[in-house]
């Protein structure tokens, strides 16, 4: 039986057509290297325009080196990031934070359903620094967050403020930022709340390998493509990691197939005999399994697989088809 990995992570899927076709179309004749071409600075000003913001742009090849070099360019090494403790930064980057910070920490806050719970981070910041302990100089941000919730722009603001009140920096995980798009969040909203830097996601939006890092502090902007180029994420050829971008925001697909993905979501929300454990608001499905159901989903032929908390997650992507939904549920009723 080969497996279906329809669900098993929105990193499944295939690149979305328009993906494709704009970097086909940056394939054509020579253009100049490390980020010096029209294609970069087309998906540079599309990001721009989505943002409404007068920033700097560089794309590299992956969310880890993405979330981890800007936390770096935020943080001494004698210093620490303030995350959700089920954040990507904190569980899924094998000590890469660490590793480009040469010694940051991530310091977990508790809250429902991947967001920070605003008692937690005052408790955080009003902490007593100590020589024997890493202070905080960053917070980190997740939109939309792992558990498939969505801030609102007050919550950002809440978590934001007092942050950048202790005088730390902010940064925003967008790995999945089409998604909170899509449910209702404007992103012209993050600057003006004092994100510093973004991670933009194009991989799990229905790009190729590809992520963004939006730099709103033009004072981070010095030297920040040495910072690239030492960790090896400054590209010869930025066109094929910029490419993907044009060919998604150019025509609205960036956000149009994320609201696809969220009501795939929805949809298998609503035909699942298991309990969810978590809100559906972006495009995953979080669910109470025990091991012997979950042994039979596997049998049956379907990739899943126990989330952090112990449920059992299903993500959606541009590609889930009606069709796939249905079919799942229909064995989730038969195991169930």
């Amino acid at each position: 039986m080969i497996a279906r990995y329809d669900f098993a992570s929105d990193n499944t899927a295939p690149a979305a057509p328009e993906a494709i076709a704009a970097l086909n179309a940056a394939n054509a004749g020579f253009a100049a290297s490390y980020g010096a071409d029209a294609t970069t600075a087309r998906a540079a000003d599309l990001i721009r325009e989505l943002l409404d913001a007068d920033a700097e742009v560089r794309f590299v090849t992956s969310g880890t080196a993405a979330n981890s070099i800007s936390l770096a360019a935020l943080c001494r090494p004698f210093e620490a990031v303030l995350a959700h403790r089920d954040s990507h930064v904190a569980t899924d980057e094998t000590g890469a934070p660490a590793f480009f910070g040469h010694g940051l920490a991530i310091r977990g806050l508790s809250g429902a359903s991947g967001r920070i719970e605003p008692a937690a981070l005052q408790a955080a910041l009003a902490a007593p620094e100590s020589a024997h302990a890493q202070p905080p100089a960053a917070l980190s941000l997740t939109q939309a967050t792992e558990y498939g919730t969505v801030y609102s722009a007050d919550d950002l603001g809440a978590l934001i403020g007092p942050a950048r009140g202790r005088g730390c920096g902010v940064h925003l995980d967008g790995a999945r930022l089409a998604n909170a798009i899509a449910a209702g969040f404007d992103p012209k909203a993050i600057q003006g709340l004092g994100v510093d830097l973004l991670v933009i996601g194009g991989t799990k939006a229905g790009m190729t390998p590809a992520e963004a890092i939006v730099l709103f502090r033009k004072d981070l902007v010095p030297r920040f493509d040495a910072r690239l180029k030492q960790s090896g994420q400054l590209p010869s050829k930025s066109r094929y990691y910029a490419a993907p971008f044009v060919g998604m925001l150019q025509d609205g697909s960036f956000v149009r197939r994320a609201a696809h993905a969220n009501a795939m979501a929805q949809k298998l929300a609503g035909l699942t005999p298991f309990p969810l454990r978590h809100p559906v608001e972006a495009n995953g499905v979080f669910v109470e399994m025990d091991e012997a159901a979950l042994r039979r989903l596997h049998a049956a032929g379907w990739a899943a697989y126990r989330f952090i908390d112990g449920s059992v997650r299903f993500m959606c992507s541009w590609a889930t088809t009606e069709a796939a939904v249905e079919e799942l549920a229909g064995t989730l009723r038969a195991i169930a």
